[in-house]
C-alpha cells in the first residue's frame, strides 16, 4: 500500500470500534445485523487493498447506521473512509470526510485521537504545517495515557524537521526515549523514533551523533524486520551520505527502491529514485524514465480513486434524496415534540456549513499558490532540458567524434581535445550553478552580488548599485528566491544575445515595495519578440510572488527591466 504508517491507526480503530460494536449485535434487529455485515465486508476488501470497494461499503453501512441513529458507528465508517482517501492521496476530500465525522464523536476521545491524528497526517502531507502540529496536539490532549501519546508527538517532530525547527524536533524525541522502556509503547516505535531524532541531528549539522543514531534506527528496525521503517532509514541515509559518499548514498537508495517496491511504496520508491538521479550513478537517465512512469502512473491512479470515492458519495446523496419524502413524513410525526431540539440541530447545520464553507475557500486559494509553483518548477525543468540539448548535446558529440577520429598521441590534438572537454565541463558548471540551492539567510545580498559579478569579463562591465541598502532580513525567502533566479536569467540572456559592453543594476528599497532596474547597451529587439526571446518565465516567476516585470527595448538601443514587488 502506499502508506503503511495508517494501517496501525486502522488497527487502533477497529479493535475502539469493535468494544463499542459488539453489545450492540442483536440478531433480532435485521438492520443492525446487515449494518454490521456491511462493516466486516467493508474491513475485508481493506485488507485485500480494494479500497474502492471498501469505500463503498463503509459507505453503505454508514446509511444504514444513520437510519439506526447510531452515532459511534456512524463515526466509525467514516473515519475509515476519510482513512482510505488518505492511503490513496485524496487529502482534501479526506478532511471533508473527517469534518462529516465530528457531530457524531463529540464526547469518544478514542475517535477524537484518532481524527485529529487523520486530520494532522493530511495537513502535514498538504504541507500546512502549523495546522498539522495543531492537530497532533489535540490528539495528544485526548489520549488516555503516556504511551497512545507517543505517535503524534513523534509526528509532530517530523513536522518540525520539515520547518527546519531541528531544536524542537531534537527536544520532543529525547523526551521520548527519556522516558523507561516500559513507557515505550513498541520497540518499532523505539527505532522510529532513534532514527528520526537521528535525522534531526544530521540536519541541524551534528553529522557524527546524527549518522549514529541512524544507524541504530536502522538495526533495530533490520532486528524487528520492520520493513517499512527500514525504507524510511536507508532514504534518510541515502540523503545522509549524498553530498560526501555517493556511493554510500546509491546503495541506501537501492535498498529502500527495492523494499519499496516489494511492498508498492509508491512514494518511497519516487524518492529512492530521485537520489539515484542526482547521485550521478551512470544510469540518470533509466532511473529518470523509471521515475516520470511511475509518478505519472500514481497520479492516475489516485484521480481515478478521487473521482471514484466522489461518486460514490454522489450516489449516496442521489439515494438519500430518493427516499427524501419518506423521511420528511416520519419527522413530521415528531415535529411537534422535538421543535426546539431541531432548532438547535439546524444552528449547528449552518455552523457546520459555514466551517466547511471557509474551509474550501482556503483551500482554494492555497491551491492556486500550490499550481504557480508547480507552474515555476514545470518551467525551470523545461530551462534545464532545452539548457542540456542546446548547449551540450552537440558539444559532446563532436568531442566523441573528434576523439575517435584524431589520434590522442599527438600533442596539439591531446590539448585541442582537452580544451574542448574543458568548455563542456565550464557550461555543465555553469547550469548547475543556474539551479543551485540559493542562500536565504544573512549573507544572501553578498551572494546575489557574487553571482552578479560572475559576468564581468574582459568584454563586459557590470555595475550593481545600492544592493547593500536593501534590507533583505524583512523580504521572504520566497521572493528572494525568485530575485535572484530571475536576475541570474536576465544575466544569461544578456551574455547569449545582448553583446552589451555595460550593464547596470540598481537596487532601491522603501517601506513595503524594492525596486530593481537593469539597463544594458547591448543590441536590443523589438517589442514584440520579447517573451518570444525566452523572458516569459521570468514574467512567471514575478507574478508568482505577486510583483510586476516590465521590458523596454528597441534594435541597437540596449534593453531596459523593471522589476517591482512588495516586501
Amino acid at each position: 500500500m502506499v502508506r503503511s504508517p495508517f494501517l496501525c491507526l486502522l488497527v487502533l480503530l477497529f479493535f475502539l470500534s469493535c468494544e463499542e460494536k459488539l453489545p450492540h449485535l442483536i440478531k433480532s434487529n435485521p438492520s443492525k445485523k446487515e449494518a454490521s455485515l456491511l462493516q466486516e465486508k467493508a474491513l475485508l476488501f481493506f485488507q485485500k487493498n480494494n479500497y474502492d470497494s471498501s469505500f463503498y461499503y463503509f459507505n453503505k453501512s454508514k446509511i444504514v447506521y444513520e437510519k439506526l441513529k447510531d452515532s459511534s458507528n456512524i463515526a466509525f465508517s467514516l473515519i475509515q473512509m476519510g482513512n482510505i482517501q488518505q492511503v490513496n492521496g485524496d487529502y482534501y476530500g479526506s478532511k471533508e470526510t473527517l469534518t462529516e465525522a465530528l457531530p457524531y464523536i463529540t464526547n469518544d476521545k478514542n475517535y477524537l485521537t484518532a481524527v485529529n491524528n487523520f486530520f494532522g497526517i493530511a495537513d502535514k502531507e498538504l504541507s500546512i504545517y502549523d495546522d498539522a502540529i495543531f492537530y497532533y496536539k489535540e490528539a495528544i490532549k485526548n489520549s488516555k495515557d503516556h504511551a497512545a501519546k507517543q505517535a503524534p508527538i513523534n509526528n509532530i517532530a517530523v513536522v518540525y524537521i520539515k520547518q527546519k525547527k531541528y531544536d524542537k524536533a531534537i527536544s520532543l524525541l529525547e523526551s521520548i526515549l527519556n522516558k523507561k522502556t516500559s513507557e515505550i509503547r513498541s520497540q518499532k516505535s523505539k527505532g522510529r523514533v532513534l532514527d528520526n531524532l537521528g535525522y534531526a541531528y544530521f540536519k541541524k549539522g551534528l553529522y557524527e551523533k546524527g549518522l549514529l543514531l541512524m544507524n541504530q534506527g536502522l538495526e533495530l528496525r533490520t532486528q524487528l524486520e520492520d520493513s517499512y521503517g527500514h525504507i524510511q532509514s536507508c532514504l534518510h541515509l541515502a540523503e545522509y551520505y549524498s553530498k560526501t559518499d555517493s556511493k554510500k548514498s546509491n546503495e541506501y537508495a537501492q535498498l529502500a527502491y527495492q523494499i519499496a517496491t516489494k511492498l508498492n511504496s509508491v512514494d518511497e520508491r519516487l524518492e529512492a529514485l530521485s537520489f539515484l538521479m542526482t547521485n550521478n550513478s551512470g544510469n540518470d537517465t533509466a532511473y529518470a524514465q523509471k521515475y516520470v512512469r511511475l509518478n505519472d502512473s500514481i497520479i492516475k491512479i489516485r484521480n481515478n480513486f478521487k473521482n471514484k470515492f466522489a461518486k460514490i458519495k454522489y450516489d449516496s446523496k442521489k439515494e438519500k434524496d430518493e427516499n427524501q419524502k419518506l423521511r420528511l413524513e416520519k419527522a413530521e410525526n415528531l415535529l411537534s415534540l422535538q421543535e426546539a431540539k431541531y432548532q438547535k440541530i439546524v444552528a449547528g447545520i449552518g455552523i457546520i456549513f459555514l466551517i466547511i464553507v471557509i474551509v474550501i475557500l482556503v483551500r482554494y486559494y492555497r491551491n492556486q499558490s500550490r499550481i504557480e509553483k508547480i507552474k515555476t518548477a514545470y518551467d525551470t525543468e523545461t530551462r534545464i532540458a532545452k539548457d542540456i540539448h542546446d548547449e551540450l548535446a552537440n558539444d559532446v558529440f563532436y568531442a566523441i567524434t573528434f576523439a575517435q577520429t584524431q589520434s590522442l598521441t599527438k600533442e596539439d590534438i591531446k590539448e585541442t581535445l582537452l580544451q574542448k572537454l574543458n568548455h563542456i565541463y565550464t557550461r555543465v558548471r555553469g547550469i548547475s550553478r543556474e539551479n543551485n540551492t540559493i542562500q536565504t539567510g544573512a549573507d544572501y545580498s553578498i551572494h546575489l552580488k557574487e553571482m552578479l559579478s560572475t559576468y564581468n569579463s574582459d568584454n563586459t562591465n557590470v555595475i550593481i548599485n545600492n544592493i547593500e541598502k536593501v534590507n533583505w532580513d524583512t523580504v521572504e525567502d520566497i521572493k528572494k528566491i525568485a530575485i535572484h533566479r530571475v536576475l541570474h536569467e536576465l544575466m544569461v540572456n544578456m551574455k547569449k544575445h545582448s553583446e552589451a559592453s555595460l550593464v547596470v543594476l540598481k537596487f532601491e528599497s522603501s517601506a513595503n515595495v524594492i525596486e530593481i532596474n537593469y539597463t544594458d547597451n547591448g543590441k536590443g529587439c523589438e517589442k514584440d519578440k520579447i517573451i518570444k526571446n525566452g523572458l516569459q518565465n521570468m514574467e512567471n516567476r514575478i507574478l508568482a510572488i505577486k510583483g510586476t516585470i516590465t521590458f523596454d527595448s528597441e534594435p541597437e538601443k540596449g534593453f531596459k527591466v523593471k522589476i517591482s514587488m512588495p516586501k
